[in-house]
């Protein structure tokens, strides 16, 4: 979908790859998908020039979900050590954690594409070791790294697939 990465619209791409990831029964997927493309479109709002135009795709290839924004700002995006207080200056760091990989490229002579991917499948975890249990319970940004990795997740029917919607 082509959009202008603004704040009142950021919702309305949420909702839509929520529905699709729904439509794809990846409802396990759906908070840290909506976290990334949040994330991507924010920095889309706050660093692109000359305008705030950008394409959002989500595609489904048999055991990978990606997710990506294009933009017309050739400048790439650097991932910050942001101070404690800081208000910004950690959405690729996130996405970096929430995600199986990430990366950024250029889309031509005036762009770039920044994606982030999520496994569709995971193995059923029975219970977790008594010790990787405690280490999660003292050490809480381990225990956010760990999210969505315990869950079982349907995979879809038909794959590969690709979605994308008007704007």
């Amino acid at each position: 979908m082509e959009l202008q990465a603004l704040p009142s619209r950021i919702g309305q791409v949420r909702r839509i790859v929520s529905a699709q990831l729904r439509y794809w029964h990846l409802d396990a997927l759906i908070d840290r998908a909506s976290l990334g493309v949040t994330e991507l479109l924010s920095n889309v709002h706050r660093h692109a020039q000359p305008d705030k135009t950008c394409t959002v795709e989500i595609e489904l290839l048999l055991d990978r979900l990606t997710v990506s924004v294009r933009d017309g700002d050739p400048r790439m995006p650097v991932v910050d050590d942001a101070e404690p207080l800081a208000t910004c200056g950690r959405g690729l760091a996130m996405v970096a954690a929430m995600s199986e990989s990430w990366g950024v490229r250029p889309d031509g002579e005036s762009g770039k594409v920044v994606w982030f991917t999520l496994p569709t499948s995971a193995p059923a975890v029975a219970a977790a070791p008594t010790r990787r249990r405690r280490a999660a319970q003292e050490n809480p940004a381990r225990r956010f790294a760990e999210v969505g990795h315990s869950a079982e997740v349907l995979r879809p029917e038909h794959a590969p697939a690709r979605s994308a919607v008007a704007g």
